[in-house]
């Protein structure tokens, strides 16, 4: 039978004639045989084992160049993997909440992509090499033959699923764009997404290689000196190299992040940023007879207490009287601790006469003491400069930084500082106590919301809130929107018919987000459908929520629908973009608080013409703090 013959029973070759005589007879057809027989053999073995040739030619070349054998082992794919990395790399496209360049696109692509290619390999091992490798189906040449066609088709699948969900993602992204009033993306997105894609996916399916090949290394060694049998050795090696990659991300890796964060963003800190000199006004912390120095406050407390309209700038926009308006700041480096930090901001307190003012706006900042100088302005703006913004800084890091780290540090801070503002008013006489507002945004809504036990504590403490972009994992503000009231939508939720607290998404009036009464003090919550910051929490892995089954909000894509684990990581990688976009949209609030505050507390006599020139009179002083963030 053909399948029994082997190149060593053919007939050998005959003899070679002498160059002087003639070619034996039936030469020719003797070759042509011999190449038949040949290349039968190896359809048979192509059959039985699809990869041989592949391989024998691969042994060949690692032999000659062995380095670059090992190069291109790096990449060579799993075709397994290839096919559910392929399908991860098609959900990246899918749309989500804020438009994204080509580059943050491509590397969100890569990311997808590895992370499905690893679920693939793992799933081929399960079920290949654990369930069917004995199986007799697996032997089978007739279905063995079609392995090279399944390959293809994987291949030519892949290549055109991924660009069939590019050109619907550029259509998408543009969607999403002009929901922000933004231009269309350029055409280069098509061909520089999938190059920026390839090479973070290269890179890291590469990094896994060479932990492959080291955890192969040490199975020989194990296998080798220690005479420890094969299969355990290599569960030895695969251990060893999982606990050595943990240890370095969980304990060398975390803590030289957080080391090499700190050390960057203190340099960051002591930076003296232009346009922002000390002031010379005793009202401002870092003043020359100020208790904070100048020098301890920090670049975002420079920023703050050397920023903003002075008085005379404030005549301008007003025909009432106006008052020099009192900022209060404390930085990470003014005393060693947050306990002399504390006594610190009391005697602030007291030099500036900020319990003086009408109003004191209390401002837990975000993670590197960033106070939003947009709200700032509109505050002093409103309340004709007769307030005082108080802040205190207690991380060097930024808020996401901060927020993984320490998560905990922003909700102690927020504590300290409202407490330590409460206690010097409460000292008072009551006729002259100012009334108490807290303002927050992003990281430093968690702050706030750390100092209250809920809506009660709240009420019984302050005259008024105002929360910008809250993160879902707030505990006030998570409790109210799950227990809205009902058929309300939860971007847009309805609590207690509005009796307490009120939501807006920048454009909705606060008057139209309740019933006619609203119970003093007033609680605002302010949130954008298409700010990540607010959406993103680990339940979108497994669980749909309410505002992806709701209509979408009025900067939400109506494209954008649930798919388990998909959502979780297209938000997830939107927190990283959520400040990129024009104002009133993502994460960019600007001057919602001006709306906010004149629903909260507005001074006598305000109107709705007030409201307006507040705003314009905000942003045509712009330039005195330059960029938001």
């Amino acid at each position: 039978m053909e399948r029994g013959i082997t190149d060593e029973a053919a007939p050998s070759t005959p003899p070679a004639e002498t160059d002087s005589g003639p070619p034996a007879k039936g030469a020719a057809q003797y070759q042509y045989t011999r190449a038949l027989i040949r290349a039968r053999l190896r359809f048979v073995r192509a059959a039985k084992d699809s990869d041989r040739r592949l391989r024998e030619n691969f042994d060949e070349f690692a032999d000659r160049h062995p380095l670059l054998a090992w190069a291109w082992g790096l990449l060579h794919l799993d075709f397994a993997g290839l096919f559910v990395g392929g399908l991860f790399l098609m959900s990246s496209f899918t749309v989500s909440l804020v438009p994204r360049s080509w580059f943050f696109q491509g590397i969100v692509a890569g990311i997808n992509a590895v992370i499905g290619y690893g679920i693939g390999v793992f799933l081929k091992w399960v079920i290949v090499d654990l369930l069917v490798r004995s199986h007799p189906i697996r032997d089978d040449p007739r279905r063995a033959r079609f392995v090279p066609l399944w390959r293809g088709l994987i291949v030519v699948g892949v290549l055109v699923g991924g660009m069939w969900m590019m050109v619907s993602a550029k259509r998408w992204q543009d969607d999403v764009r002009a929901l922000m009033s933004l231009p269309p993306g350029t055409n280069l997105w098509y061909p520089l997404t999938p190059i920026a894609a390839f090479v973070v996916a290269a890179l890291l399916i590469s990094l896994f290689r060479v932990l492959r090949d080291l955890a192969l290394y040490l199975a020989r060694r194990a296998n080798t000196y220690l005479r420890i049998p094969q299969p355990a050795a290599k569960v030895l090696g695969f251990a060893v190299v999982v606990i050595l990659v943990v240890i370095a991300v969980n304990d060398v890796g975390f803590r030289a992040f957080t080391a090499g964060a700190n050390s960057l963003a203190s340099t960051t800190n002591d930076e003296q940023s232009p346009g922002f000199p000390q002031p010379v006004l005793a009202e401002r912390s870092g003043s020359p007879g100020s208790a904070a120095e100048w020098s301890g406050l920090g670049n975002e407390g420079r920023k703050f207490a050397a920023g903003g309209l002075r008085a005379k700038d404030l005549a301008r926009f007003t025909t009432r009287p106006v008052t020099e308006p009192v900022r209060v700041y404390v930085g990470l480096e003014n005393a060693p601790t947050p306990e002399k930090r504390i006594e610190l901001l009391h005697r602030e307190l007291a030099r500036t006469g900020a319990l003086d003012r009408k109003y004191v706006v209390v401002v837990p900042t975000t993670g590197s003491g960033w106070v939003n100088p947009t709200a700032a302005r509109a505050l002093e703006l409103m309340y004709d400069g007769d307030v005082a913004i108080v802040a205190t800084q207690y991380s060097y890091l930024p808020s996401w930084i901060s927020f993984v780290t320490d998560g905990e540090a922003s909700l102690e801070s927020g504590k300290r500082l409202i407490d330590a503002v409460l206690t010097d008013v409460d000292t008072r006489p009551p006729e002259r106590r100012p009334k108490v507002l807290v303002m927050g945004e992003s990281l430093g809504t968690r702050a706030g919301e750390g100092a209250f036990a809920g809506l009660p504590d709240i009420r019984e403490k302050v005259d008024g809130v105002v929360w910008l972009g809250p993160p879902a994992a707030n505990p006030i503000h998570s409790a109210v929107s799950q227990r809205r009231d009902l058929g309300t939508p939860e971007v847009l939720p309805t609590y207690s018919d509005g009796l307490i607290v009120r939501f807006t998404d920048g454009r909705r009036p606060l008057a139209d987000s309740g019933g006619p009464e609203w119970l003093p003090p007033h609680i605002v919550y302010v949130q954008h459908p298409s700010d990540p910051v607010v959406w993103w929490s680990p339940e979108l892995m497994l669980r749909q929520p309410d505002w992806l089954r709701e209509p979408a909000g009025r900067d939400r894509s109506s494209a954008m629908a649930w798919y388990p684990f998909v959502t979780f990581w297209q938000v997830a990688a939107d927190l990283a973009n959520a400040a990129g976009v024009p104002d009133g949209h993502g994460h960019n609030y600007g001057t919602a608080a001006v709306d906010a505050f004149a629903a909260v507390l507005p001074p006598e006599g305000w109107t709705p013409a007030d409201t307006e020139r507040v705003r314009m009179a905000t942003m045509a002083s712009a330039p005195v703090d330059g960029a938001e963030k």
